[in-house]
């Protein structure tokens, strides 16, 4: 009997090794998908977050604001910044702030419109050379990726509401931009519903129907 007591104690054991191994193994591949999936994303975004952080960076040197310290893009949380002194004026750190939302829909706007002219000019895509859909492709990322990077971040947000805050009562003027801070501060808050995605894909929706509109 104790034989085979111990017989049926050395299955549970390689059982339950078995099955911790299966789940380290599980887990190990899952958190490499995971590791992929964040790398091949930030590599698919670099086009936008280099356009945003350049919106940043040239806004401040319209509005005379030193900067210290930039990084267009890296593997890092955030993938880029723009460390910069405070703006003496509210005026000035609103367009910090708003650069590379006018900026990154632009540049994404006119990559849309390209891609939309390109596909309705060349009809049956299916026939295009592989250069036409080379060039379709690189278009379509562009526009999709500086797209999705249009919206100012939470931490521009915080600093027109900081500012507005303090500044209002001796400059009543500058409550004209809280309803663009609630408007960032909402655009940040929906991002997680891919609020920035259907804001790019709604660029490119504007820009086929100019393209189709033109057309017709």
């Amino acid at each position: 009997m104790e034989f085979i007591s111990t017989i049926v104690n050395a299955e549970y054991v390689t059982y339950a090794v078995a099955i911790a191994v299966a789940v380290a193994v599980l887990v190990a591949v899952l958190v490499g998908i995971t590791v992929l999936a964040r790398f091949l994303f930030r590599l698919f975004t670099v086009p936008g977050v280099v356009v945003h952080e350049f919106a940043h960076k040239q806004a401040c040197d319209l509005v005379g604001v030193p900067v210290l310290e930039v990084a267009y893009f890296r593997f890092g949380d955030p993938p880029g910044y723009v460390q910069h002194v405070t703006p003496d004026r509210y005026r000035a750190s609103f367009v910090v702030s708003v650069a590379p939302f006018l900026v990154n829909t632009i540049v994404a706007f006119a990559a849309f419109l390209g891609l939309a002219t390109l596909v309705s000019t060349t009809g049956d895509i299916r026939a295009a050379s592989s250069e036409t859909i080379a060039a379709a492709a690189v278009l379509g990322w562009l526009g999709l990726s500086i797209g999705m990077h249009a919206f100012p971040s939470r931490g521009d947000a915080n600093v027109l509401w900081n500012r507005s805050r303090t500044e209002w009562r001796g400059s009543p003027r500058v409550l004209l931009g809280v309803p663009i801070v609630v408007v960032i501060y909402i655009a940040n808050l929906l991002s997680w519903l891919w609020a920035d995605v259907l804001y790019a894909i709604g660029l490119f929706v504007l820009a086929a129907w100019i393209v189709g509109f033109g057309v017709a």
